[in-house]
């Protein structure tokens, strides 16, 4: 009996599939690498809404995909417990501890300072914990908020403390117990002198009066060159360091300060439901964000884009809210002559991202890019043209002595 014999023909491969099966193994890891969303930051090359628009890097994710995997919420992540110190040593604090965000990382330093009530937390009227925080210092603290106004426009002074610190401690009172200062605020930076000044003084009363920095955006003031980290945490007793504003990391933020101090933080966390089990993989990816921007120096170019475009618009006519001392440019559209909605359908025109959420505000990060830059100007340009080459707009603070020099420091930017 015969038997049929069957020849089976051999697959065909697409031209992609072939191409996978003759690559090495570095080609098939950078062709696979290339194509993810973590390989360019294209979405946030023109995005000036907010320096927390800019993307995750490739160097984050590899630092994910080689992170331990320990239960960070007992303690025992490697990543995660060496990435606290290493935040801890950059501030010269004992400690430090890992929160979702940069809100959980203030209302978590917050609640671990405030112990029995009554008490008062003493801000700045603009700080992030006042507007921006769904009225978490009251809801999750219980604490009365006293909102100061700055006597000089631009920072909180010592003067300004003393005149509203609630010292005394009838029955009538809530006694000031925690002095939250920020920095930068709104790009703005209050001089070391300044918060060297408010931190003698509150650790000299009796009890002391708990220092505590929102720091989501110390990096930009370190790189202006107003002081360095240690420097800054010298002044307070907790800080809230985040890694997604400017520096581009997926997630997290993290709260210093002593041993005991973090040891409450831990407990605060918790309340808020902000332990998480492996950990590792967002401090990898935080301590990533740390060397490749921060300390690589890659906010410093993103401060002279803002500085520019800052000179730029004043030179054109229009006027600006604040100073621009850092990365970001508030632009007093109503006093330029612009409506808003004319302003951000010009905007669109010129494929800028711009508006919420904060209308007017121009926030340059590290992925901006100079092709963006270069139309930035041109839609200046074509929003303002030249109205008799005034300048106007604000003086400049110089963040060394605390001083105004009268728009002096926007010569020669273009």
């Amino acid at each position: 009996m015969e038997t049929e014999t069957i020849t089976l023909e051999k697959p065909r491969l697409s031209p992609t599939i072939t191409s996978l099966v003759d690559s090495t193994d570095a080609q098939l890891e950078e062709r696979f690498f290339s194509s993810l969303a973590w390989s360019h930051s294209n979405e946030s090359s023109n995005d000036f809404r907010s320096d927390f628009f800019t993307k995750p890097s490739l160097p984050m994710l590899k630092a994910i995909m080689t992170t331990s995997l320990g239960d960070g919420d007992m303690g025992e992540d490697e990543t995660t417990n060496s990435f606290c110190r290493y935040i801890a040593d950059l501030v010269g604090h004992d400690a430090s501890i890992l929160t979702l965000s940069g809100t959980m990382g203030n209302q978590v330093a917050l609640r671990a300072a405030l112990t029995v009530q009554p008490y008062e937390i003493l801000t700045d009227y603009r700080a992030h914990i006042v507007n921006w925080e769904g009225g978490g210092a009251s809801g999750v603290s219980g604490a009365l908020i006293r909102q100061v106004v700055p006597s000089n426009g631009h920072h909180l002074t010592l003067a300004d403390v003393k005149q509203h610190a609630t010292l005394t401690d009838t029955y009538y009172d809530a006694p000031t117990r925690v002095i939250s200062l920020e920095n930068t605020l709104y790009g703005t930076i209050m001089p070391l002198s300044e918060m060297r000044a408010i931190s003698k003084w509150a650790r000299e009363r009796d009890p002391p009066i708990h220092m505590h920095l929102d720091g989501a955006r110390l990096w930009e003031a370190v790189a202006a060159g107003a002081f360095t980290l240690r420097e800054a945490g010298e002044c307070f007793d907790s800080m809230q360091l985040c890694f997604t504003k400017g520096l581009g990391a997926p997630i997290g933020s993290a709260v210093t300060g002593s041993t005991a101090f973090v040891r409450r933080a831990n407990w605060a966390r918790k309340h808020l439901g902000g332990s998480t089990r492996q950990s590792g993989v967002i401090a990898a990816p935080a301590r990533a964000a740390v060397d490749y921007v921060f300390l690589s120096g890659k906010l410093a170019p993103a401060q002279d884009k803002a500085r520019r475009a800052a000179a730029l618009w004043l030179r054109l006519g229009g006027k600006l809210l604040r100073p621009a001392e850092t990365n970001l440019v508030w632009l007093d559209l109503e006093g330029s002559g612009l409506a808003l909605d004319e302003y951000n359908d010009a905007a669109r025109r010129f494929d800028l991202k711009v508006g919420e959420p904060v209308h007017g505000r121009l926030a340059f990060h590290y992925q901006i890019t100079d092709a963006a830059f270069a139309r930035l100007c041109e839609f200046f340009r074509a929003v303002l043209p030249p109205r008799g080459g005034g300048r106007g707009g604000l003086g400049v603070v110089d963040v060394r002595s605390g001083g105004v020099a009268n728009g002096v420091a926007v010569n020669g930017y273009s």
